[in-house]
C-alpha cells in the first residue's frame, strides 16, 4: 500500500465501511421483521430455521446447519425451542442413528400460511434491483467465507 493509500485508509469514516453498511442493514431488517416475528412468537433465527424447513422438510441437523451457517451447538437449542413450541419434531434417523432428522409438524406447516396475512417488510427496491442486491450479497458472503477458509 502506498503512503497516500495508507493515509486514505486512515481517513475512512464509519459510513465508508462496507461491513458497517451490511451490519446496519441487518439491524434495520431486524426492526422491519420485528412486528411479524413478535406476532408469531419467534426470533429471527427461529424464523429462518422454519423457512429452511418449509423449503425442504426432513433434513438432518447437519444439513440444516450448513444452510443456515450455524454450528450444531448453536442450532440445537433453537430446534429444541421450536420443538417445545410444537412446530417440529427431532428424531434419530433409523438408517443412521448418528443423524438427527428434523420434520415439521402440522402446526409448523400452518404457521407458514399465517405469514401471507402480514406480508413481508418492504425494501423499496424494484424487482430487478432486489435480485441484483441479493446476488451481490450472496457473492460477498461466499467470498468472505472463502478468504477466511484460505487462512485456516
Amino acid at each position: 500500500m502506498k503512503s497516500n493509500e495508507k493515509t486514505a485508509a486512515l481517513d475512512l469514516k464509519l459510513s465508508d465501511f462496507l461491513c458497517f453498511a451490511v451490519y446496519s442493514s441487518n439491524l434495520a431488517f431486524g426492526k422491519a421483521y420485528k412486528p411479524m416475528l413478535e406476532r408469531l412468537g419467534l426470533t429471527y433465527t427461529q424464523y429462518i430455521t422454519l423457512v429452511a424447513l418449509w423449503e425442504e422438510d426432513n433434513q438432518t441437523v447437519g444439513s440444516l446447519g450448513e444452510k443456515l451457517f450455524l454450528e450444531s451447538n448453536t442450532l440445537t437449542p433453537i430446534l429444541k425451542k421450536l420443538e417445545a413450541m410444537g412446530y417440529l419434531r427431532r428424531q434419530r434417523d433409523p438408517e443412521d442413528e448418528r443423524q438427527v432428522r428434523i420434520n415439521l409438524t402440522s402446526e409448523g406447516r400452518k404457521l407458514r400460511e399465517g405469514l401471507s396475512k402480514d406480508g413481508f417488510p418492504q425494501t423499496g427496491l424494484d424487482p430487478e434491483d432486489f435480485v441484483n442486491m441479493q446476488k451481490a450479497i450472496v457473492k460477498l458472503r461466499n467470498n468472505l467465507i472463502r478468504t477466511t477458509k484460505d487462512r485456516d
